[in-house]
């Protein structure tokens, strides 16, 4: 398994070279077992989106794989697994309303900590997914800047299912093209952009991707 997860990895690398990205391994729907060999194969980088699973698992890894790792929740994020994932992760992706960034503000204040966010954007404005569409952003992006408990990293992406590269490069090239629009017309540097995944990395990391978030493609 270390091996495969390995030449996983390499062949991810390759495939977006000249680019240098941060690779989250997607450990969702994987047990603590694949976690400990995807750090043995030299991952750092673990994403889950189910708050109380993961923090069990997490719970059971050893120390200095715990202490040597950083652990982002990259689900939706409801308002009474803030404080637990406030406590047990160190990047959460998926602020997607201006209430569940006042709560995640408040919880790391208690803590005495900034906690990493991204600001999830919907720019496909799909109704199923969670996220800001752009004037909702526009209007409340500096009240969730100003929040003291919040470091605001940049936006995060979930782009829809298709098969079109055509309409995926329009789509992850409009997050890069609204970042640099917010960060004008607020003055405030964003220096990350969190989208992409298994199927569609390639094209994220060729318009503007910093992190990816990778499972399938690690693991299978």
């Amino acid at each position: 398994m270390i091996e495969k997860i390995k030449n996983n990895l390499l062949r991810i690398q390759e495939e977006i070279v000249p680019y240098t990205v941060n690779i989250i391994a997607v450990t969702k729907y994987y047990d603590k077992d694949v976690m400990l060999n995807a750090y043995k194969a030299g991952l750092r980088h673990f994403g889950e989106s189910r708050a109380v699973e993961a923090v069990k698992k997490i719970g059971e890894l050893p120390n200095d794989v715990k202490e040597n790792s950083t652990f982002h929740f990259i689900g939706h994020l409801q308002s009474n697994k803030v404080k637990l994932v406030v406590n047990n992760f160190d990047y959460i992706h998926s602020v997607d309303s201006s209430k569940i960034a006042n709560l995640i503000s408040d919880e790391a204040l208690k803590l005495g900590k900034k906690q990493k966010v991204f600001l999830q954007l919907n720019n496909a404005e799909e109704e199923q997914k969670f996220g800001f569409n752009k004037q909702e952003l526009l209007n409340e992006f500096k009240s969730i800047t100003d929040l003291e408990g919040l470091e605001v990293l940049g936006l995060m992406n979930i782009a829809p299912l298709t098969e079109s590269k055509e309409e995926l490069a329009k789509l992850f090239k409009d997050v890069k093209d609204f970042q640099k629009e917010l960060e004008t017309k607020f003055d405030f540097k964003l220096n990350d952009i969190s989208m992409g995944m298994s199927n569609d990395y390639d094209i994220a990391v060729a318009n503007g991707a910093t992190w990816v978030r990778i499972g399938r493609k690690l693991f299978s």
